[in-house]
């Protein structure tokens, strides 16, 4: 009798240093996303900006900081190519266009939000990590702020770059319609941003947000009052199965669907809703209807949020069907058609989002 042994594999040493080295970069990225928010939030972008080539005595002293840290913080953004430091007088620079990208609300390249949720994710590992062992989720609401600030700043970007300009005028008479004065109803609205951007466009209309999370709705009303459109927005705590209201002529849902426990059920409650001439526009992750769609840098981000975020949120809700970020549209249609629609088309699309027009 004879026993066959496997044979080790064959480790090829170019390709296994190849690898580490890759590895080592990945944990310079991680950490270079804190390093970016706390580059954010202590204000040196912002100064380095205004100051041209500094260094990291003035960078401290425009900003009221320590020294030491600005010092390791700048040969960090150096070595990662996010500023250039000149060996000849030791100074950094950074460079216009990091300048649009990091210090710019009105870029349509503005990216510290999207640092923030991906920092604020990732502190929720642990969480992570247990639910996935007793088969259960977390909810959005058990997420640090860094994950709500972040979302809304990092896809109110977005909104601000696409929406009225490009995404609404893609659907089949909608413009028309909130010119000259329409309902509209903004679920899973988070912050507010969409609801707010909308209104101030279309001053004739009337916008209801919704949003399960009460902090995030009470944000949302601040929020409103600040931009000025207060009389004409209101927001409330209520679930995509829940809120209020009927007769819409258009119900909007942006970043949010692939997140819910019950997109069937919600599609149901958008279909009851709306006027029968209404519209739903869906704003997702860009994404394809297969994994090797979306293997790709934008894929990769949005597979890591939906293992860390979305998908532990859908599965902490009633049915938990955790469509995943990386959802597709052939899945999404599949979820609204269950739920009444009967015309479904992509109408629009950026690097990070599709834009689904949804009729009856």
């Amino acid at each position: 009798m004879t026993t066959e042994t496997s044979a080790a594999p064959t480790i090829d040493a170019d390709r296994l240093m190849a690898f580490v080295f890759k590895a080592v970069d990945e944990v310079g990225a991680t950490l270079n996303t804190a390093l970016v928010v706390l580059g954010d939030k202590l204000g040196y972008y912002r100064a380095m900006a205004e100051s041209g080539p500094t260094t990291a005595s003035r960078l401290a002293q425009d900003t009221g900081t320590d020294e030491h840290y600005a010092r390791e913080w700048l040969n960090a953004q150096a070595a990662g190519g996010y500023v250039t430091y000149d060996a000849a007088d030791g100074r950094y620079t950074l460079p216009p266009e990091q300048q649009a990208a990091l210090t710019d609300p009105s870029s349509p390249a503005y990216l510290p939000g999207f640092f923030q949720i991906a920092l604020g994710t990732v502190h929720g590992t642990d969480r992570i990590v247990a639910a996935a062992r007793s088969q259960s989720g977390v909810g959005w609401h058990e997420h640090d702020a860094d994950v709500h600030d972040g979302c809304e700043r990092f896809f109110r970007t977005m909104y601000n770059a696409h929406l009225v300009g490009e995404w609404l005028p893609a659907l089949d008479g909608v413009v028309d319609k909130l010119e000259r004065g329409a309902r509209v109803a903004d679920v899973g609205c988070g912050h507010g941003a969409s609801t707010i951007i909308m209104a101030q466009a279309f001053p004739r209309s009337t916008f209801v947000g919704s949003d399960y999370h009460e902090a995030s709705v009470e944000q949302a009303r601040a929020r409103a009052q600040q931009a000025g459109v207060a009389d004409r927005v209101t927001f409330e705590v209520a679930t995509a199965q829940t809120f209020s209201g009927s007769g819409f002529d258009l119900v909007t849902t942006f970043d949010a669907l692939h997140d819910m426990g019950d997109p069937v059920g919600a599609a149901q409650r958008v279909r009851a809703s709306l006027d029968p001439d209404g519209t739903w526009m869906v704003v997702e992750p860009m994404a394809g209807d297969t994994v090797a769609d979306n293997l790709n840098p934008v894929g990769r981000a949005y597979y890591g949020f939906s293992t860390l975020l979305c998908t532990p949120a859908s599965l902490a809700q009633e049915v938990g069907l955790a469509l995943g970020t990386q959802a597709g549209p052939a899945r999404i249609r599949d979820v609204v058609t269950t739920g009444g629609f009967t015309r479904f088309a992509s109408v629009a699309q950026t690097p990070f989002n599709r834009v689904l027009e949804i009729r009856p």
